[in-house]
């Protein structure tokens, strides 16, 4: 079976529930969901609304916000399920009129989720998004965990410690 990669939400504690309505449920599919903001007056955003729109990646499921998301390998037909289940969304939150009417926009969602995965699977990816009154912008972030760590130097609290 070939596989792709996708975001995958990331909850390295529950700081997303105090911070996001609805929160994303960690293990979930995800996608940036910029989406959810395009008809909004992003001015006025307040509260969990604006911490969504700061920082937050759309779960696929729940369509809960969280913080962090992983690189992770996909299958296809789990793939094209996750697209489904976008398409629906669209469908049921947007007004889209059909599911056939709303894949092509999931499919595009989804594309641009797995283009944010060129990177090795584990890696952490976190968005900042702002509006200046004119512009939306977004700066997607990584973070890929050490491969080897040099234990025979290393700081603690700034003070360098070499073993003998």
């Amino acid at each position: 079976m070939s596989s792709d990669k996708l975001l995958r939400v990331l909850q390295l504690d529950d700081s997303d529930a105090r911070i996001y309505d609805p929160v994303a449920t960690p293990g979930e599919w995800a996608v940036p969901g910029s989406f959810h903001f395009w008809d909004e007056p992003l001015e006025g955003l307040s509260g969990a609304r604006r911490q969504a729109f700061a920082n937050g990646f759309l779960g696929i499921g729940s369509f809960g916000w969280t913080t962090l998301v992983t690189v992770a390998e996909i299958d296809r037909a789990e793939l094209e399920q996750v697209t489904r289940a976008l398409a629906e969304h669209l469908v049921e939150a947007f007004g889209a009129p059909d599911v056939a009417a709303a894949l092509p926009a999931a499919r595009e969602e989804v594309a641009f989720a797995q283009g944010l995965c060129d990177h090795p699977v584990g890696s952490v990816i976190a968005v900042s998004r702002s509006f200046d009154g004119r512009e939306f912008s977004e700066d997607f972030r990584r973070w890929t965990a050490p491969t080897e760590i040099d234990h025979d130097h290393f700081k603690i609290f700034g003070v360098d410690i070499q073993d003998p």
